[in-house]
């Protein structure tokens, strides 16, 4: 436990400064033109982070520690080039507007605001799921994985349905 708490500092910093920076980065506009239109790559990038999830949680549930840790730390590497590539897509374009209308219209807003909300949510959960599970506090890991894998999967998985949804309007 003492060894997490090392951590600490680091693990509050980031989970203000990741959302803050994105924010911030919303009102930047670069006339860049990108060679690849990003959300069909950002959104691939959730769906392969959301099948990683569930095959970590499988080999975990089968005792394949090394396997597990593996998969982790590729599902936190491909949420970070997630956030990274939807930030410079964002900078590089202005934003499509949903144009569906009624039912599919609230549902559409229902998914995208609770998926930002909790991939905001999320962020200090995975650092402090994942700095448990890199000191060894073992009990305390498996306790905060129990909130964080469905509410990382939720994000990931509710990240494709929000592109799914909107790229009919792009």
């Amino acid at each position: 436990m003492e060894e997490s708490k090392k951590y600490n500092r680091l693990i509050v910093v980031l989970s203000v400064a990741i959302p803050l920076v994105v924010a911030v980065l919303f009102g930047v506009k670069v006339d860049v033109k990108l060679p690849v239109f990003l959300p069909p790559v950002y959104a691939g990038i959730n769906a392969i982070t959301s099948i990683i999830l569930i095959l970590a949680f499988w080999a975990v549930k089968n005792g394949k520690i090394d396997l597990h840790r593996k998969l982790m730390k590729s599902a936190i590497a491909l949420s970070a080039l997630f956030l990274i590539l939807y930030v410079l897509y964002h900078m590089t374009s202005d934003s499509t507007a949903f144009g569906g209308e009624g039912m599919i219209r609230y549902l559409y807003y229902f998914v995208l605001i609770s998926h930002i909300l909790l991939s905001i949510a999320v962020i200090p959960f995975v650092l402090i799921t994942f700095v448990r599970g890199i000191t060894n506090d073992i009990v305390r890991h498996k306790k905060i994985a129990r909130i964080t894998f469905p509410l990382w999967l939720y994000v990931t998985i509710t990240g494709v349905a929000v592109y799914l949804m909107i790229q009919p309007f792009y």
